[in-house]
């Protein structure tokens, strides 16, 4: 498995599908507009993703796509791997794997453990952690924005008059005739 961008938007897409879905199809212009993604580039990724078994997709008005696993079964290494796999470009020659050479052998136990515990990570966290994760971000991101409304609101102290200060015109005035 290759992390790559297109795994990154597959990830960020997914995630927001499952936000939005509430029971119904989330369509992709939608989801184009929030995160910034090109509408023919999740065309690409969420074609790769129904071929995978991840997403079903509902045509014509009204329609879009759905998770076809909840969000708590569907990890982000599923996603990732299931985003590079179905691929509709041919992979590139320079991105193909390098001959073996016999330098290579040495790390390979390396590289290959490296991969593993990647792998083990991605597939640790789902869908349903990266929405928590969202959700407690907009709370944080909302909590200062709530507080300084709430201060902006306050009422003062205390809403008698202080001491020896007089609370209307009369009483002031009161106060101006009696010290002439």
């Amino acid at each position: 498995m290759r992390l790559t961008t297109r795994g990154k938007m597959a990830v960020t897409a997914v995630t927001d599908l499952a936000l939005r879905s509430h029971g119904g199809p989330v369509a992709l212009p939608a989801i184009s507009a929030r995160q910034g993604i090109s509408l023919s580039y999740l065309e690409d990724i969420f074609g790769a993703l129904r071929r995978a078994g991840l997403v079903s997709s509902i045509r014509g008005p009204g329609g879009g796509y759905t998770l076809t696993r909840k969000p708590q079964e569907l990890s982000v290494a599923d996603i990732v791997t299931a985003s590079e796999k179905y691929m509709t470009r041919p992979a590139d020659k320079a991105s193909a794997e390098p001959p073996s050479l016999p330098s290579g052998e040495m790390t390979a136990e390396l590289w290959a453990s490296f991969h593993s515990r990647v792998m083990d990570y991605l597939q640790s966290i789902t869908v349903a952690d990266l929405i928590a994760n969202q959700d407690a971000q907009t709370l944080r991101d909302a909590a200062p924005a709530a507080s300084a409304a709430m201060k902006a609101r306050a009422p003062a102290k205390s809403q008698l008059p202080a001491r020896n200060v007089p609370n209307s015109v009369f009483a002031l005035g009161g106060l101006l005739g009696s010290s002439t």
